[in-house]
């Protein structure tokens, strides 16, 4: 049996394997490793929700754990990932969760643990949980027990003046004014905070897709479905759109013109505003191996030095912690900048997004273009042993070759599955005809090469 923690939580299908029965269990391991203080400290949690309907159960059950377990629980209800990372490094909290599957269809649900401070467990914080989970203990009694407060108002309105100050923004300052913004909420956490913040730094704002029903989350909307985002930006001659995921940890973009803005072209953008500003640590921006190669030629070319790291917000967030760097991401516009965020920041995003058009009086389409995106072909190429991907002399010879063949334009990127018998081979190249005759050829060898 594998970790019951992913990379990003625990996740799965609701009433499948994520169960209420397992979200108690977690809470009550979880307030045993995570509200560990010293005698007579009162444990506090502040929980937060998507808006898949499974999430009433899963909240509910979860902070029942948590309160049979002797920890005061605080309901923020919905509100985004980011919004609920924020609370826990503001509050006097013990740690936070997050009931959301992020960016999944709506009959997923899972479980993300945030520690004191808004930030990601560690590996060996999860694994804690999972040792002691539906291990017999001396349950507290009588005044012990955890209360439960619900707080959906006050909270939200909190996260949402954090978002304007990253701005400049308040009652009086209203930096936006004049840009109109077509927003895609993906009827998902960001539904209401998303809009107000935009409007409050006194944007003209277009809505779409901000009715949540409980099923309809990430459902032909939002971050991974722009299609409806591009024709309304059109439609309504906005300046620009924007569309979050269910979680609104994720932003991608739509230029003027319907053209999507990915989150390798919105992390050029900023880091390049950023270092404008002289506020970029070391000039660097911090990457994931599946970052476009036309991110890192920019970058290059704009004295900012890139670091990669495996896929995987997770990682990027490492990184940035160990090393003090402000800005990193994804392609999928999982964008963390650190000076007011711990996680990925879909609205923040939007925000520093917008700030960086009014500020320089430019398109988005020109800012973007700065970065420009090389043709990408992915194959994958299963039924293969993974295993000797790494150490079979005649496929990284095969390699070697396309790597001299494609030079500064192009790369090559094998990645084997991580559960499945499966590689995948990632060409960039100066036109889509290379970088499709170079993968095929690749995938070719590693059929050869790697049968089972």
């Amino acid at each position: 049996m594998g970790r019951l923690f992913g990379t990003d939580g625990v996740r799965g299908l609701a009433n499948g394997n994520v169960t209420a029965e397992l979200a108690l269990d977690l809470g009550v391991a979880a307030a045993r490793v995570l509200a560990d203080g010293p005698e007579g400290h009162r444990p506090r949690a502040v929980v937060g929700r998507d808006t898949r309907v499974s999430g009433e159960f899963l909240g509910a059950a979860l902070a029942a754990g948590l309160a049979s377990a002797g920890v005061d629980v605080r309901d923020v209800g919905v509100l985004p990932t980011p919004g609920v990372a924020y609370l826990t490094s503001t509050m006097d909290v013990d740690f936070g969760v997050v009931i959301s599957a992020s960016h999944n269809p709506m009959q997923d649900n899972g479980i993300k643990f945030l520690a004191r401070g808004g930030v990601k467990l560690d590996d060996a914080v999860e694994d804690a949980i999972e040792s002691v989970l539906g291990q017999e203990w001396s349950r507290p009694t009588h005044g012990s027990v955890g209360r439960l407060s619900r707080d959906t108002g006050r909270a939200g309105s909190a996260y949402v003046e954090h978002l304007m100050a990253s701005i400049g923004a308040d009652e009086d300052a209203k930096p936006l004014a004049g840009l109109r913004i077509a927003v895609d909420c993906a009827n998902g956490a960001a539904s209401d905070v998303g809009p107000a913040a935009l409007r409050a730094a006194g944007a003209d704002v277009v809505v779409i897709n901000a009715s949540p029903d409980g099923h309809n989350i990430n459902a032909a909307c939002g971050s991974n479905h722009p299609e409806q985002l591009q024709a309304v930006v059109v439609a309504s001659e906005a300046d620009f759109g924007v569309a979050f995921d269910g979680d609104a940890d994720r932003c991608i973009a739509v230029d003027h013109g319907g053209a999507v803005v990915d989150g390798d072209q919105i992390m050029g953008v900023l880091a390049l505003a950023l270092k404008d500003e002289g506020a970029l640590p070391d000039d660097t921006l911090v990457v994931t191996v599946m970052s476009n190669l036309g991110l890192l030629l920019a970058m290059r070319d704009a004295g900012i030095r890139t670091v990669q790291t495996a896929v995987g917000d997770r990682y990027v967030l490492e990184e940035m912690r160990a090393h003090g760097y402000g800005l990193g991401g994804e392609q999928s516009g999982h964008i963390v900048i650190s000076r007011y965020a711990t996680t990925g920041d879909g609205v923040l995003t939007a925000l520093q997004l917008a700030a960086r058009v009014k500020a320089t009086g430019q398109k988005l389409a020109d800012l973007a273009g700065v970065v420009q995106r090389l043709p990408q072909t992915l194959v994958n190429v299963p039924g293969v042993d993974r295993s000797r991907a790494a150490r079979d002399e005649a496929l990284l010879a095969a390699i070697a070759d396309a790597e001299a063949t494609l030079g500064e334009t192009g790369r090559v990127l094998l990645r084997p599955s991580g559960t499945e018998p499966l590689v995948r081979v990632m060409v960039e190249a100066a036109t889509q005809q290379q970088a499709d005759a170079v993968a095929g050829g690749l995938a070719d060898v590693v059929r050869e090469r790697l049968a089972l």
